[in-house]
């Protein structure tokens, strides 16, 4: 079993346009896992792989020294929800994916239903990409800071109840999102104050989107 202290970082391979900015999320004690065509960013990134996993379609098997986990072209799960499956069969609790959300939409739609299956299952999770960080809200409330230009409220996965925001431009109070009409796009912190959203039923995506690439 996997130190359950330890966070898993799933490297996907969709594009990403500033590596540095990706960088600064990347901890020395992060447990690696490259997903097939997520290699090509092997060292733009300057991390080690402690696991690649993939049935390398989209990318020549490097067949380096790093633990490597062969797939079948035809299978159920995608590269990346192996790879997630896998990190929750070695008992990691706190998940990032990177190189997740781009082009492909239905990589990407996929992709974000990775992180309702992670809140499922108890896990911590995150996405981040060029423009933002993803995140579930269900059981415990979410914060965001300043350091966002917007947030938004998205319902994926079914009707979400008991909806409120605080400290924000838009404020909600015990309110519902429907996945047919989602109104909670682009708000915003107020001046000096620190949002907090929270769900009493079902779940929410909450999509933070960063200042200097709005």
């Amino acid at each position: 079993m996997t130190n359950g202290m330890k966070r898993c970082v799933i490297i996907g391979g969709a594009g990403i346009g500033n590596y540095d900015a990706v960088r600064k999320h990347l901890k020395p004690y992060d447990f690696n896992i490259f997903c097939d065509s997520g290699l090509r960013h092997l060292n733009r990134l300057a991390i080690e792989p402690h696991l690649i996993v993939g049935d390398f379609d989209s990318h020549p098997n490097p067949h380096s020294d790093a633990e490597t986990i062969v797939l079948p072209c035809e299978k159920d799960d995608t590269d990346t929800v192996f790879a997630v499956k896998e990190a929750v069969r070695r008992g990691f609790d706190d998940f990032l994916l990177i190189g997740v959300v781009g082009a492909r939409l239905d990589h990407t739609l996929g992709n974000v239903s990775i992180l309702l299956m992670l809140d499922s299952l108890g896990k911590k999770a995150k996405i981040i990409d060029d423009y933002s960080e993803m995140e579930i809200v269900s059981k415990s409330p979410a914060f965001i800071d300043n350091s966002f230009a917007y947030f938004s409220l998205l319902n994926i996965s079914g009707t979400a109840k008991g909806i409120t925001i605080e400290n924000a431009k838009y404020p909600l109070d015990n309110a519902s999102i429907t996945c047919e009409y989602q109104y909670g796009i682009s708000n915003e912190v107020l001046p000096g104050a620190l949002a907090k959203v929270s769900v009493s039923e079902g779940r929410l995506l909450l999509i933070k989107v960063m200042r200097d690439r709005r």
